[in-house]
């Protein structure tokens, strides 16, 4: 009789170890279904707050609430077994202060059993990076283009164009860095100044929208399998579930109209 060695979820530890080796793999997945898939290939899985557009039809992020973050983490958590989950902080619940932050965090945490948070940030954050570090909740950071900052940013803007800038984007790396964040998401920044982010920071950089030599990629699931008529620049498009989808309801809505579903192997005797 043989004894099946049990699953282990991948920890924070090894995805820090992960800087300069193997490239990371992530998606963001918001419910158990999908997320049983991508927990198949993923090294960390992303609730993102993003959900507050994928799913929701709100304009940004900036109206999701922590409430939301939690639902969609518990299943995320429930549908996986190997993938590190991490949970997006949304707008509101970190910025005021390092203990707002751990309060919020610490829920987040409790009642997801999720793996790490993340938050949106870079020096300013720092601080509070570190407070949340030092009390056993590790944090994932994301610089340069934060959808959370859009109404000050003016829309959703790709970041670093202006060389001048480039030093701030850096220094806000390494901040976050030194104040113990296990890794960086860049988002939406030129690829010369990704390449210096990721060569500037000890910890694995996980790019969207960014350069294919960060340590890592990460794409919206749903951007990916082609379920959003409009996408970014930076988004492959790997699947057409869109079409695929839509001619599956037409047929099944031909078959309602017309009788043939349910047929007889779609009833009971």
């Amino acid at each position: 009789m043989s004894i099946q060695a049990p699953i282990r979820r991948m920890t924070v530890p090894q995805i820090r170890a992960k800087k300069g080796g193997d490239p990371i793999v992530s998606l963001t997945s918001y419910h158990a279904h999908t997320a049983a898939i991508v927990d198949k290939y993923a090294d960390f899985i992303l609730v993102g707050d993003s959900l507050g557009m994928v799913m929701h039809g709100m304009d940004s992020t900036i109206g999701v609430p922590l409430d939301l973050m939690i639902m969609h983490g518990r299943a995320v958590v429930r549908g996986t077994k190997r993938a590190l989950i991490v949970v997006d902080m949304p707008f509101g619940t970190y910025e005021e202060s390092p203990n707002m932050a751990f309060r919020n965090a610490a829920k987040i945490m409790k009642e997801t059993a999720c793996g790490a948070v993340k938050l949106e940030g870079g020096a300013r954050m720092a601080e509070t990076i570190r407070f949340l570090s030092e009390r056993g909740i590790p944090v994932m950071a994301h610089i340069g283009l934060t959808p959370q900052s859009v109404n000050t940013m003016g829309g959703f803007k790709v970041q670093g164009r202006d060389e001048a800038a480039w030093k701030t984007h850096i220094d806000d790396a390494r901040a976050v860095a030194e104040a113990g964040a296990f890794a960086l998401v860049i988002e939406g920044v030129v690829e010369e100044l990704a390449d210096k982010i990721t060569a500037a920071v000890d910890i694995p950089t996980i790019g969207i929208g960014a350069s294919k030599n960060c340590d890592g990629q990460i794409l919206v699931l749903e951007d990916m399998l082609g379920l959003n008529p409009r996408v970014p620049k930076f988004v492959k498009v790997y699947g057409d579930l869109g079409p695929a989808i839509e001619r599956a309801v037409a047929e099944y809505t031909e078959e309602v109209k017309t009788r043939t579903f349910p047929g007889e192997d779609n009833v009971y005797r």
